[in-house]
């Protein structure tokens, strides 16, 4: 008699490394209008800035809070390790990125096997072929949600494992890959949380010594970053003031109505956009009651069912509980624009894709036509696949990202002023871009960097009588945002321009400095303001600061060789500083000039 061969472990072999690789290449067909997509929004403070470039930049990406736009060290260690591979070049960023999100499907698929549930295969392609996550791939800051994916379900994958074996060091195992996923970004920490759901799907019951204690060390390092991760997010991002501030009867409106949207784009992903509008949390208004309250009645119905079926009740402790980091009992800063975005639901869509999937398949499988039980998943995942290659080719530069969300949402005074602050560097756009910053200012009055960027366009039509205008926008926005220290050193270049107010100009700059000491411009203008007052010696020592600050900056060079040759003994100096201009700047044809007239080119 033959011996009984072992059943194939369905998660190795080629087989696994084939659907590995075509899950990439679907995700990278679906995402191919985006690939060659341009720097977006806050993309150049992700992509290393110079000022982080060095080993220096690395050791303040660990050790310095404030030093990038969140505290996620991981995330920006692997941003600067990619700028020393690649530079600023910005289809890697892409690829890598819908790398990450493949690999993301993969292991969806990997623990959707290891829990035993129907169409594993087919919830790995719904998750990497989802409109709804075009967001978290397509825009190259966001690589904090796809990498942090990487690490939780991996971590997820590990830990399932280790429930079947108690391998301690597969348990371990999982700790690392989950201490890695909150270094990437911190909404990885409701990860314990949704593995004692898991737990008690597939029992029915948690063990406090078996189920809860192996995750204690889980809790006991994603509670401390949660908490920092919102300090850090008042203290440094500004997530506080009165955009933020909503009494506890408006957190449960938003909470609430928060998770019916986001299940709803699941399930029927239409009007996706960039920046949704921003609700109106009124509690006196009855209908929005309406949310929490049908919340609370779906929760208390599937509580009710889990005594026959755990697994919609469980799914929805998954969904609700990754979502909890963004459904508005915590301030952050995006909530300043939206209290809603696409990207904060990336990993909680696998709370209602897989179970979703597996309902699907069973169905399916019912189906008496086997061709129509094979076409059915393929008619699935392509059309996600065609919705997402639509959505994607909205990110292909921030002109388009702009006009697509104003498409979608006219009142977004977000898409407006960025829009407006790309037009402006356009030749013959600066109507235009005039009109969009007045846009932004029309739908909401009390965003003072819209008032700047007007401000800074009316001053850039280099026509004096604009200048009036110009100050009054920039007063707006200090009133608006005391200690703007680029809005008081552009006042003080736009007062400059009106002889009865000079010398409120070098107050404007003083101001400017005082809340950034290094800023060049400021110190550039106060420097103007000095030599217009005939305070030569002054204005010199606040040039060489510039200098100092930052040696590439002609105009510096310029301005000193002005004022030296207003000063006794200066002659040979000043010369040398318009060397220096020309040097940096070879069309400044005033310092030729000059040079020319003192005979010493």
């Amino acid at each position: 008699m033959a011996k009984k061969q072992p059943p194939k472990n369905p998660t190795s072999g080629l087989s696994d490394a084939a659907l590995a690789a075509f899950l990439f290449l679907t995700a990278l067909a679906a995402y191919l209008p985006a690939l060659q997509g341009t720097l977006l929004w806050d993309d150049d403070q992700h992509v290393t800035p110079p000022a982080m470039q060095s080993l220096h930049g690395l050791w303040r990406i660990w050790f310095d809070l404030g030093a990038t736009a969140q505290y996620y060290p991981l995330l920006h260690s692997a941003f600067w390790l990619e700028h020393q591979l690649w530079g600023s070049a910005v289809l890697p960023y892409h690829l890598l990125n819908v790398t990450l999100h493949a690999g993301s499907a993969f292991l969806v698929v990997l623990i959707a096997r290891e829990l035993k549930l129907p169409g594993a295969t087919l919830s790995g392609f719904v998750f990497a072929l989802h409109p709804v996550c075009v967001e978290a791939v397509a825009w190259i800051s966001e690589q904090k949600s796809t990498l942090s994916a990487v690490f939780v379900l991996g971590s997820a994958l590990l830990y399932l494992r280790y429930d079947e074996t108690h391998g301690r060091r597969t348990r371990w195992q999982a700790f690392a890959l989950f201490v890695l996923a909150l270094l990437s970004k911190t909404t990885a920490a409701t990860l314990p949380a949704v593995l004692l759901v898991i737990l008690w799907w597939k029992r029915g019951l948690l063990r406090f010594k078996q189920d809860v204690l192996p995750l204690a060390p889980f809790f006991a390092v994603s509670i401390p970053a949660g908490l920092l991760t919102a300090w850090v997010e008042r203290r440094y991002i500004g997530a506080q003031g009165v955009e933020f501030a909503l009494s506890v009867e408006q957190r449960i409106l938003l909470a609430g109505r928060a998770l019916w949207f986001y299940a709803g784009k699941i399930v029927w992903p239409a009007g996706l956009t960039f920046s949704y509008p921003r609700w109106r949390l009124d509690p006196a208004q009855a209908w929005q009651w309406l949310f929490p309250a049908s919340v609370l009645a779906v929760a208390t119905a599937l509580a009710i069912l889990a005594r026959k079926r755990r697994g919609p009740l469980a799914a929805f402790l998954i969904f609700s509980g990754t979502l909890f980091p963004a459904l508005g009992f915590l301030n952050v800063y995006p909530f300043r624009y939206s209290y809603v975005a696409d990207h904060f639901q990336y990993l909680a869509t696998l709370g209602i894709i897989v179970p979703l999937v597996s309902v699907l398949t069973l169905g399916i499988q019912k189906i008496h036509a086997p061709q129509l039980r094979t076409i059915a998943p393929v008619v699935l995942a392509a059309s996600l696949g065609l919705m997402t290659f639509r959505q994607s080719a909205n990110y292909a530069d921030s002109e388009t990202l702009y006009r697509a969300t104003l498409a979608r949402n006219p009142e977004s005074w977000l898409a407006h002023n960025n829009l407006g602050s790309i037009l402006v560097g356009m030749p013959g756009r600066l109507d235009d871009a005039v009109a969009e910053y007045e846009d932004a200012i029309r739908i909401e009055p009390g965003y003072p960097e819209a008032h700047f960027n007007l401000g800074a366009a009316l001053m850039s039509a280099h026509d004096p009588s604009l200048a009036p205008r110009a100050i009054s926008e920039y007063e707006t926005a200090l009133r608006l945002k005391p200690g703007y220290a680029q809005a008081h050193s552009n006042l003080g270049n736009a007062l400059l321009h009106m002889p009865d107010r000079r010398a409120d100009a070098e107050t404007e700059f003083r101001a400017a400095l005082r809340v950034q000491p290094d800023m060049v411009q400021a110190h550039l203008g106060l420097g103007n303001a000095l030599a217009t007052a005939g305070r030569f010696a002054d204005a010199a020592a606040e040039y060489r600061t510039a200098l100092r600050l930052d040696p590439s900056a002609a105009e510096a060079h310029f301005n000193l060789g002005n004022v030296l040759l207003q000063l006794p003994g200066e002659l040979p100096n000043a010369i040398a500083e318009y060397q220096s201009a020309l040097r940096l700047r070879p069309d400044l044809d005033a310092a030729r000039e000059i040079l020319d007239r003192l005979g010493s080119r």
